[in-house]
């Protein structure tokens, strides 16, 4: 017995860029201590299995893992593995709108023409760190830092530190070292720093290191709190819908574009929705042996 894999780049509308993702298709009957030695074995920074869902008015149920271990929620996994299952007949042609099953729960997908967005949780703000802690962690001087935004912890599911930066030469000055970064992040609050800047009207230029992963070139998890950070803190301008695009991966050559949409009420800072949103193109079809 064999299992369809496919290979996709995720938030990009361009061959060859974005973040690359392995879905592994009817992968009911793979261990979990499998799916965990294939993910490693794939080497991206997450593969998915796609298995039966608890609930079947669900599309399906996901699992994520990296090639360490597995995660509760993730963006671009969610994104390429919605689109696979569209694109193989799995989601009928004309339902736009489902949901996927992950361990942070339900997460609704919609599709809009060749673009998929995924719904986030609601966004929580914790811990802020010192400036002076943040540059160190990342290499860059205080003064590169946006004095009035605070480098704090957000998050829909996965935690960030997130830095705002003075503009898109102070974030690619910046570089990822672990043992700088294991002076900043703590894994029982966060394991990521992200890094940002605005880059013109509604538009955001953005790197991601981690403990696990040196830089991620596309984090959709990441950037729908990016987009309430960016707002609370004044790097997007306030409105009832805000539209952001987050460029991402642009220093490692895998450039991405990843759509971040606002909608807020009675809170000015905390949006009522937050939906992020890209494009996915085709890589690789093939099957993986079976292992077991």
């Amino acid at each position: 017995m064999t299992y369809q894999i496919r290979i996709v780049d995720v938030f990009t509308d361009k061959p060859l860029a974005g973040n690359q993702l392995a879905v592994v298709l009817d992968a009911k009957d793979i261990p979990v201590k499998l799916m965990q030695r294939i993910a490693r074995e794939m080497n991206f920074s997450e593969t998915t299995f796609v298995v039966p869902p608890e609930d079947p008015a669900h599309a399906a149920r996901v699992r994520i893992f990296t090639p360490h271990t597995e995660l509760p929620f993730a963006g671009h996994p969610t994104i390429g593995t919605a689109w696979v299952l569209a694109d193989e007949g799995l989601v009928p042609k004309d339902v736009n709108q489902f949901t996927l099953e992950e361990n942070v729960g339900p997460v609704p997908v919609r599709r809009d023409g060749q673009m998929f967005w995924m719904t986030h949780p609601a966004v929580q703000f914790g811990q802020v760190y010192p400036h002076s802690q943040a540059a160190a962690a990342i290499g860059v001087e205080e003064s590169d830092l946006v004095t009035n935004a605070p480098a704090q912890v957000g998050s829909t599911g996965l935690p960030c530190v997130y830095v705002a930066l003075r503009d898109a030469a102070a974030v690619d000055k910046a570089t990822s070292e672990r043992s700088r970064l294991e002076k900043l992040l703590n894994r029982k609050i966060a394991d990521a720093v992200f890094l940002t800047a605005a880059n013109g009207s509604n538009r955001l230029y953005s790197r991601m290191f981690s403990l696990d992963i040196p830089e991620d070139p596309a984090t959709g998890s990441a950037s729908g709190p990016l987009g309430a950070y960016a707002v609370k803190y004044g790097l997007a301008e306030r409105a009832p819908t805000v539209s952001l695009i987050s460029e991402q991966g642009t220093k490692m050559g895998r450039p991405s574009q990843i759509h971040i949409e606002l909608t807020y009420g009675e809170s000015k800072d905390i949006p009522e929705r937050i939906e992020v949103g890209g494009s996915v193109m085709p890589v690789l079809s093939g099957a993986l042996s079976d292992f077991s």
